[in-house]
């Protein structure tokens, strides 16, 4: 791919040794590790694949080794093999903070939305608001990304576009072919973010009244009601912070698993960010692009788990106690 289908074996063997692939699989493997680990140990050596001059590295030396030295660095994500001398971390830099927007507003709109219907259906069970929630809730944990984002696409950019005033397809930033440059354009965020959005509101709407209904038949509950509480004193002090922490978890799994997740509705609609770099690396076969995205959405699953665990020993005390 990266001679674009000359035969040339000098150029062949040259790529082979830059990337390091005339290695077995095992030191290949060594050397990608040794690229990702922020302390590693480099050749002194300018024909060895580990020197630190062959590499876009960003970093500083830190003390000499056998016959090579140990850098403290940043770490490197390799190069892309279809966008040429550009570096797989810019390539992520650039797609990350798109993705990074639109699974902040869609989870926003589920939390906010999913608690305050979960906790009106748990106080009017049995309703017809209760009902019409469930049913709504059920069906937006069961319909998948890619079909809802078609669907909605379709509905509101093609066929009430007159009215909605949206587009089925566009990203966080557009550039006007008038001249006037690159703007901003949040109506493109609309749609995704509802449509990223509709499966987590469901799973928050279900655990919201789950949990709210069993926190209202405690005793404490009804202690707070003896003492002459209103409804809404009883839900703000008592009821939300104790029944949060099934809805945390649920809502840490689903933003961790939008950053992988958005990769079909980014598609579909359009927006410029990972989950689109990721399908054209994949059509195109950019190898580097899709290991350094997926390590990457990796790592954020890994942080974002760290903190709600974190979250738990602030929500509840008797976590805080156990612990110590």
């Amino acid at each position: 791919m990266m001679m674009d289908q000359r035969e040339d074996e000098e150029v062949l063997a040259a790529i082979r040794a830059k990337y390091g692939l005339d290695q077995s699989l095992g030191v290949q493997y060594l050397y990608y590790l040794n690229d990702l680990s922020p302390i590693s140990w480099h050749s002194d050596n300018a024909d060895d694949y580990t020197n630190y001059g062959n590499h876009n590295y960003v970093g500083a030396k830190l003390f000499g080794v056998g016959d090579g030295d140990l850098y403290l660095k940043r770490p490197y994500l390799r190069e892309s093999m279809q966008q040429q001398g550009r570096s797989v971390g810019d390539v992520i830099g650039e797609t990350l903070p798109n993705t990074a927007v639109l699974a902040v507003s869609s989870i926003l709109i589920a939390i906010l939305l999913g608690i305050f219907i979960g906790v009106v259906s748990a106080l009017k069970k049995d309703s017809f608001f209760d009902r019409f929630w469930t049913v709504v809730g059920t069906l937006g944990m069961s319909l998948p990304s890619f079909f809802s984002a078609i669907l909605i696409a379709w509905l509101f950019g093609f066929v009430l576009s007159e009215y909605t005033g949206l587009s089925m397809t566009g990203s966080l930033y557009e550039v006007d072919d008038y001249g006037t440059g690159r703007y901003l354009a949040l109506d493109n965020l609309i749609l995704p973010a509802l449509t990223l959005g509709i499966r987590p509101l469901g799973v928050i709407i279900q655990l919201t009244r789950s949990s709210v209904l069993e926190t209202m038949g405690q005793d404490y509950i009804r202690t707070a009601r003896a003492k002459g509480l209103s409804t809404f004193q009883i839900v703000r002090r008592h009821v939300l912070r104790n029944s949060m922490n099934p809805v945390v978890t649920a809502v840490s799994g689903w933003f961790a698993s939008m950053l992988a997740g958005a990769v079909f509705v980014e598609y579909i609609f359009g927006w410029n960010g990972l989950g689109r770099q990721i399908v054209d690396a994949l059509n195109q076969k950019d190898l580097p692009v899709v290991m350094g995205a997926v390590l990457t959405i990796a790592a954020l699953f890994v942080v974002i788990n760290v903190l709600v665990d974190l979250i738990y020993r602030w929500l509840d005390p008797r976590i805080r106690s156990s612990h110590s």
